[in-house]
């Protein structure tokens, strides 16, 4: 099992996740058609000739997938109970197709589960960066970890 369980995080944690991915056309126009987010900004490229930007723009919530998507095999894979929510999305950088984002995540806090013996809380702050090293999306999530088992312990 990769990830981690709620005792292994510490507050200031940082991971850099060695997993990178190169955004393709392909990527944006299946997404936003599957989610029927038929903006022109995602799929007219003549209409987006004219937008402030110059050409399409990525989805952003296919980035936000892909960021979190990223994290999980050095965090949750199997060790989580559940994604509580995100406290915040923001998204300073456009994403074009071809740009190549890479993701790091900084434990923000954790705390014992008030309501189960199992398990815990953290958060987790990825940020989804491209090529230039910018930040082009800033998410702090939050997840129920569960607890190393006891025979492990």
């Amino acid at each position: 099992m990769a990830g981690l369980y709620f005792e292994e995080f510490e507050p200031g944690m940082v991971i850099d996740h060695p997993t990178r991915r190169t955004v393709t056309e392909a990527d944006n126009t299946f997404f936003s058609v599957m989610t029927l987010n038929l903006a022109p900004l995602h799929l007219d490229a003549e209409y987006s000739k004219n937008s402030i930007y110059g050409q399409r723009l990525v989805n952003s919530l296919f980035i936000l997938g892909l960021v979190s998507g990223i994290t999980v095999p050095e965090t949750t894979q199997g060790t989580t109970l559940g994604n509580l929510g995100f406290e915040q999305i923001k998204f300073p950088k456009p994403v074009f197709h071809g740009d190549t984002i890479h993701v790091q995540t900084k434990i923000e806090n954790k705390r014992e589960s008030k309501s189960r013996n199992d398990s815990g809380i953290v958060t987790f702050r990825h940020l989804g960066i491209n090529q230039r090293d910018e930040v082009v999306c800033d998410a702090l999530r939050v997840g129920l970890m569960m607890k190393r088992p006891v025979e492990q312990a």
